[in-house]
């Protein structure tokens, strides 16, 4: 890697969405990018094995929660941002163990933010001027809406309803106390749901393709009919990009795809392309899987993001469709055979069983 001041500290780099992230960032900027992650079930060093050759990227496996760590980071490499991905955040496993989201979406954010406040008080000048802490969160904090109701906004009251979307919510409010009280220089976006490559299949779309390829039954919490506003992966670096150039210091920006779809909807989308794509699979058509299992508890029924703010500011609108997106994430998980059988370990599988009793 080479040493130079131009640097960003990524968290969680090796899960879905910050693996994506530093793939977009090494070929659209010229920075270096010093990842860290604790390399839990859902991170995956493979998703990012395009970059390991690159000079300017640095993979380091440690705990958000390590301030020691942090702080010798930060020392080291100097960077003129973080951006915050590492958290817990699959709802299923928040209801069975709320534990470790507390520890690391709500201790381990107290923990980056502690280290980054001296960090920046110690820089001056342009440095100091330039740095931001840039840090993930999602729509989940502001609980659910009818199916009438407006679109989230950045001043929507929170609610959330999760052990998950709560965790979350307070390190939101961790987030806006440390730029109100201390002045660090922070930046919160707030994301709908995403899907694209290297999502770990207990999400709903990769499950699905993966279901729906092997026969299995494809489970459908309660009726089916939640809705969500789906953010291809990419469209979503993209506007963490723009963020994180041209955004507003303690300002917050909902990210949205302007794709609201029932969840029975996209099962049916991902099972149609499939019968198409794959006319030989051992269940036809792939719709014939689709099981309905109980809802989980406290399941909102609708999200949906007005993302007005950061088209209109900062010029960042979605590049892909449902259409589009969907149909690139079903090819991606059809031509990555070694990256799938990477990840369904047994423990997954246990998992998997262990959820929805299939």
């Amino acid at each position: 890697m080479e040493k130079r001041a131009d640097t960003i500290l990524v968290t969680g780099g090796a899960g879905f969405i910050g693996s994506n992230f530093i793939l977009h960032w090494l070929a659209n900027e010229s920075a270096n990018v010093v990842n860290l992650d604790k390399l839990t079930y859902a991170g995956n060093p493979a998703n990012l094995l395009s970059a390991s050759s690159d000079r300017r990227y640095k993979f380091l496996q440690g705990d958000i929660c390590d301030r020691d760590l942090i702080a010798e980071l930060l020392i080291t490499h100097r960077p003129r941002a973080i951006v915050h991905f590492a958290a817990e955040s699959h709802v299923d496993r928040s209801i069975h163990g709320p534990d470790d989201f507390i520890r690391t979406n709500v201790n381990g954010t107290f923990s980056l933010l502690e280290e980054a406040r001296e960090y920046w008080a110690g820089l001056t000048g342009a440095e100091k001027d330039a740095f931001r802490f840039l840090h993930v969160s999602t729509d989940e904090v502001y609980g659910s809406l009818g199916p009438e109701d407006a679109a989230f906004t950045e001043s929507t009251r929170y609610s959330p309803n999760s052990p998950y979307s709560a965790s979350k919510a307070a390190s939101d409010h961790l987030v806006r106390a440390y730029f109100h009280t201390y002045g660090l220089p922070v930046l919160t976006t707030n994301c709908s749901n995403n899907y694209g490559p290297f999502q770990f299949p207990e999400k709903l779309i990769p499950l699905v393709i993966l279901h729906a390829i092997g026969g299995k039954p494809i489970p459908v919490y309660g009726d089916g009919q939640n809705v969500r506003d789906w953010l291809f992966v990419t469209d979503h670096c993209e506007a963490i990009r723009s963020v994180l150039t041209r955004g507003k210091g303690g300002e917050t920006y909902n990210i949205g795809g302007r794709n609201e779809v029932k969840n029975l909807d996209v099962v049916n989308s991902i099972c149609s392309a499939l019968d198409e794509l794959r006319p030989n699979d051992p269940v036809m058509p792939h719709a014939k899987l689709i099981t309905f299992v109980t809802d989980r508890p406290g399941h909102d029924r609708r999200y949906a993001m007005n993302a007005t703010k950061i088209e209109s500011e900062l010029g960042w609108k979605p590049r892909e469709t449902f259409e589009t997106g969907i149909r690139k994430t079903i090819l991606w998980y059809l031509e990555n055979d070694a990256w799938i059988q990477g990840v369904t370990t047994g423990a997954y599988r246990q998992w998997m069983a262990t959820q929805y009793s299939l």
